[in-house]
């Protein structure tokens, strides 16, 4: 039920959100928590009065200079989520609307990134690619599912959550990944505790195809976090082989443990390192046939979940990553043996963490050379812009997304 208590109790969260020291999912996970009361259609409404704020920041700042201004809830409800009035027409939300009016007679459509990454953008695409890449990136994301091959096919799945009331289609790239069209908690559903399914954004599994590994192979998932893609190589490769997941944070591999166990795989052997240059790794040097780069970056490719990740940045903390981005394909090159392939790849829309450091390698390391992605993966309909992996939400309903596919040659 909406009413005047939960407008104060959203409009003191979104103060909270507003000083963007912790993740908005975190935020929302603590708020419910604390608000048990609230049943399902209004917990939907507080986290998407949020991710509507973040997602049209700009806009929204056009009409007054205090986004906590509890007024900017009742635009959010009537203007951007289109809930009907009689739902809230008894709460003291009247004098909104002379900022309903400016946000429906505003003239400019600010485009809702950060001015420094718009002038990033703008070295490498025009100012109508912008608004179009932006516009993809406001809005939000389906949710992406890949299927465990090991325990079950994809029209088995679809058919299974048909049965459940829960409408699913086969995504248009990855032939592992299933598209949930309405919004669903799935982790307590059964085909989720059995491991039949992950939740994986259908780009990430198209990284984990670039690289392609095969059956009895080695292979190394050099930034593993929680596991994800990891878990796809190893199903990738059928069990067999095997896959070492590297990471240096031990919380990011604890949250990986439940889901190695719920895939059933027994080719994958998390390795908690304290560095790029570890013994662990070190030990490695010439003997892998593949590796995995899913290097850390700033995220703006995952804007449609997390748009708050555009505030969490700026063009220092870019090229400080940029450094840390070369230094770890560097250091996870070194683990190829020679005819060894490598992918690189970031959930990132900026040419700077994507082709400049895959460029910048290349140009230090002669014994390496690039290949066609379009070649490599081989989908119909699926280009690759100067041999790249580049996808973006308004091209391919995914991620925004980049990988390069590199091949030590001696």
């Amino acid at each position: 039920m909406l009413n005047d208590k939960l407008v104060r109790e959203t409009q003191q969260l979104i103060k909270e959100v507003l000083l963007f020291k912790q993740p908005v999912d975190r935020l929302l996970s603590h708020f419910f928590k604390e608000h048990k009361r609230l049943d399902n259609k209004t917990r939907y409404v507080v986290a998407e009065t949020i991710y509507s704020l973040l997602r049209n920041y700009y806009k929204l700042s056009q009409l007054t200079d205090k986004l906590d201004d509890y007024r900017i809830i009742g635009v959010l409800w009537s203007c951007v989520l289109n809930l009907d009035y009689a739902d809230y027409s008894g709460i003291k939300l009247s004098n909104f609307l002379e900022l309903k009016d400016k946000w429906n007679n505003r003239e400019a459509n600010p485009i809702e990134l950060p001015e420094w990454v718009i002038l990033l953008l703008k070295n490498h695409y025009t100012d109508q690619e912008i608004a179009t890449i932006v516009a993809g990136l406001s809005v939000q994301a389906s949710l992406d599912l890949r299927v465990n091959t090991a325990k079950i096919n994809v029209d088995s799945l679809i058919s299974q959550l048909s049965a459940d009331g829960i409408e699913a289609s086969k995504t248009k790239f990855s032939p592992y990944g299933v598209r949930i069209s309405n919004k669903i908690f799935l982790v307590h559903h059964r085909l989720f505790a059995s491991g039949c399914i992950e939740v994986q954004d259908e780009a990430s599994q198209l990284a984990g195809m670039l690289l392609a590994p095969n059956r009895h192979e080695m292979v190394v998932d050099f930034c593993a976090g929680a596991g994800g893609k990891t878990l796809l190589l190893g199903m990738l490769m059928r069990n067999s082989g095997r896959v070492y997941a590297f990471d240096i944070n031990q919380t990011r591999l604890s949250k990986f443990s439940p889901r190695l166990a719920r895939s059933g795989l027994s080719n994958v052997y998390p390795q908690l390192i304290d560095s790029e240059n570890d013994t662990k790794v070190k030990r490695l040097h010439g003997k892998i046939d593949k590796v995995l780069v899913d290097a850390p970056c700033s995220g703006l490719g995952t804007l449609r979940r997390s748009p708050e990740l555009k505030f969490r940045q700026d063009y220092r903390s870019i090229q400080q990553l940029n450094r840390k981005q070369l230094a770890i394909l560097t250091s996870a090159s070194k683990l190829l043996k020679v005819g060894g392939r490598l992918v690189y790849a970031t959930c990132s829309i900026l040419a700077n963490e994507n082709q400049d450091i895959v460029e910048k390698f290349l140009e230090q390391h002669t014994n390496f050379k690039r290949l066609d992605a379009a070649s490599a993966l081989n989908i119909d309909g699926l280009s690759c812009p100067n041999g790249y992996l580049m996808l973006f939400p308004h091209l391919h309903q995914t991620d925004g997304f980049f990988a390069a596919l590199i091949e030590r040659v001696e």
